[in-house]
């Protein structure tokens, strides 16, 4: 995609932007908002807010399925699937990060080259490209 940088929203900034975008910090806002990047949310964040509504520790206006499909479009954020390389990594990685989808995250900027955008300061010590 052009001169732009490839950005993998942690869950987080994805909830974040969807409905308290005020979370989100300057550099990484206008980065999101910056066109000729293109944005990326893992199928392992998907999932992981699956899970966190389905246990209750998340409230969605509807649910998921519905919500995910209009988010990814109103945002211009594409699906990113997990694939076989990144699930390869995840435990090739030192054990900095435990939680398996910040792993799995973690693996696949990793893999794709990706800009992590994430709060999470524990990312950079994996030497990736972390935005925030």
């Amino acid at each position: 995609m052009g001169d732009g940088i490839e950005l993998l929203l942690d869950t987080c900034v994805f909830l974040w932007l969807t409905q308290t975008p005020g979370e989100i910090s300057r550099p990484a806002r206008r980065a999101i908002d910056d066109s000729g990047n293109e944005l990326w949310l893992s199928h392992a964040s998907i999932w992981e807010v699956h899970l966190k509504h389905l246990t209750g520790k998340l409230t969605l206006p509807e649910k998921p399925r519905l919500w995910f499909s209009r988010q990814l479009a109103v945002w211009g954020v594409r699906d990113r699937p997990i694939d076989l390389e990144s699930l390869h990594l995840t435990s090739e990685l030192p054990l900095i990060h435990k939680d398996p989808f910040d792993r799995l995250l973690v693996a696949q900027a990793r893999a794709h080259e990706l800009t992590l955008v994430s709060p999470d300061k524990v990312f950079t010590e994996y030497g990736l490209k972390n935005l925030w």
